[in-house]
């Protein structure tokens, strides 16, 4: 089953500094139909202006994972944590006991993020954060894994979840396959570009939620930049 949800279906609002939408229930949106994907909780898309952003907050037992589009965010936080991550590349936090964090674009460019939450497996751990480049020459015509809760994605970031992120850039006309298995759920979203999924088309920035299906075949209608939850 595939459930497209198009951009312009999508929860947001403008904040002038911040243009957020959400594919699921977060802040002032609320659609019962919305809330989650398994254990997939929050997929935002911001824009952010520059030399704006996220003031110091606090989270607490939630896997936080970060993909930047355009741009760059620098991260700071409560742990002592520092560092400025750019288009392509991902951070995660895990939020543990609680942890205060703040995220500003100090470019002078717009900077855009996915921003996805996924539910822990537990509660209680100690907070942690992660940052690492994912070049997109390697994800060419293929997945890469990019955050893992599983031991043997060696080279992903570690998150505490029974997920998996991974994203590829697919040339136009080519197809990738990602073996999901009938009783998990995927969410995709292209970043850029258009993909064709069992004959459903998905835009740039659309959500396409999928569940029993053993293998995922996606086709690239165009060059598309594209990034995938396999959750519980």
């Amino acid at each position: 089953m595939i459930e497209l949800r198009p951009f312009d279906s999508l929860g947001g609002e403008n904040h002038g500094w911040l243009d957020a939408k959400h594919h699921f229930s977060f802040a002032n949106y609320h659609d019962p139909a919305r809330v989650h994907w398994g254990n997939l909780r929050v997929w935002n898309d911001d824009t952010i202006q520059p030399h704006t952003g996220f003031p110091p907050h606090p989270h607490r037992d939630m896997e936080i994972i970060t993909y930047v589009r355009k741009g760059a965010i620098t991260h700071e936080d409560s742990l002592g944590n520092k560092g400025r991550t750019e288009a392509g590349d991902v951070q995660v936090m895990s939020a543990g006991t609680g942890i205060r964090h703040s995220e500003y674009n100090r470019e002078d460019e717009v900077t855009q993020i996915f921003q996805i939450w996924i539910i822990p497996t537990s509660e209680g751990d100690a907070p942690q954060w992660g940052a690492k480049p994912f070049p997109k020459g390697d994800r060419a015509g293929q997945f890469v894994t990019l955050a893992s809760g599983y031991e043997e994605d060696a080279d992903a970031l570690p998150i505490r979840t029974d997920a998996r992120v991974v994203g590829a850039t697919i040339p136009a006309g080519e197809t990738v396959e990602y073996p999901l298995g009938a009783n998990r759920k995927a969410y995709l979203v292209p970043a850029t570009g258009s993909v064709e999924i069992d004959g459903q088309a998905v835009n740039a920035r659309d959500g396409a939620a999928i569940s029993d299906l053993d293998v995922l075949r996606i086709t690239a209608r165009e060059d598309s930049e594209i990034v995938l939850v396999d959750a519980a």
